[in-house]
């Protein structure tokens, strides 16, 4: 009889539901080029003779069970660094300004709620290669749209113009495809107000470096704001930044976002 009762009770059970254990994340893009996929800590191993990652995560990098990281198979992960290891696969990747922006914000306000990072940066590009239809734009949006099942876009972290410095042209032209690409981001995720922090240049290896800064920092955009990476540290090789100026950075970074 008892037998009997359960089975009757297990036929009308209604099926468990699995709650989505972040049920908003707070998203945030990371995109550019190399000092924001992270090259701090990235050192020349004179024994292999190959670009090596010295493995040294500073408290402000530490992972968080509130942190996560957008992986290259649109899954979403708890963060820990390096956060382009998979994404920017092709190079060596160290710490970068994600982890440590994340940490000062959630230091700054713990009910912000869960973060979650979508990086999307690639060392070594120009402005050209991130304008509507090229494939890395192309492959930010479709990042962007999948993720956004997930939560809502409170901003994207931009670093780049390096490899525009070395060509007067691409300085020349770097504010206009600049703000082409802000627009156009804006449109395709369906967010015009979406707030970009970008990173006016700390470093460049051409000789047109202040053009590039220039229009960085005078895009004059609606909720675009600049934070100055001059004048932090650089590694041996006079272009990425430091670990510690990853962390500055960072922090920088959420500072500017929390003043939204």
């Amino acid at each position: 009889m008892l037998s009997f009762i359960l089975l009757a009770l297990l036929a009308h059970a209604s099926p468990i539901q699995c709650k989505h254990p972040h049920p908003k994340i707070n998203m945030i893009i990371l995109a550019g080029q190399s000092n924001m996929a992270g090259r701090g800590g990235v050192f020349n191993d004179t024994i292999t003779e190959t670009l090596t990652w010295d493995g040294i995560v500073p408290p402000e990098c530490q992972p968080n069970p509130s942190i996560l990281r957008l992986t290259a198979n649109l899954t979403w992960v708890e963060a820990h660094e390096p956060l382009h290891a998979d994404i920017d696969y092709n190079k060596t990747n160290g710490v970068g300004p994600g982890m440590p922006f994340a940490n000062t914000v959630l230091n700054k306000d713990p009910n912000f709620g869960v973060i979650g990072l979508v990086p999307c940066a690639i060392g070594g590009t120009n402005i050209s290669q991130w304008q509507k239809g090229e494939f890395l734009y192309e492959k930010l949006v479709k990042r962007s749209q999948f993720a956004m099942q997930s939560g809502v876009y409170r901003a994207m972290l931009w670093y780049q113009g390096e490899s525009d410095t070395e060509n007067q042209q691409d300085a020349e032209l770097y504010k206009d495809k600049l703000k082409r690409f802000f627009n156009d981001l804006r449109f395709d995720l369906k967010t015009p107000k979406l707030p970009i922090i970008q990173v006016a240049l700390a470093s460049g290896p051409g000789a047109y470096i202040e053009e590039v800064r220039e229009a960085q920092l005078k895009t004059d955009m609606a909720y675009v704001k600049c934070v100055d990476a001059k004048g932090l540290p650089l590694g041996p090789d006079g272009l990425h930044l430091t670990t510690s100026s990853q962390v500055t950075l960072g922090q920088m970074l959420g500072h500017a976002f929390l003043g939204y």
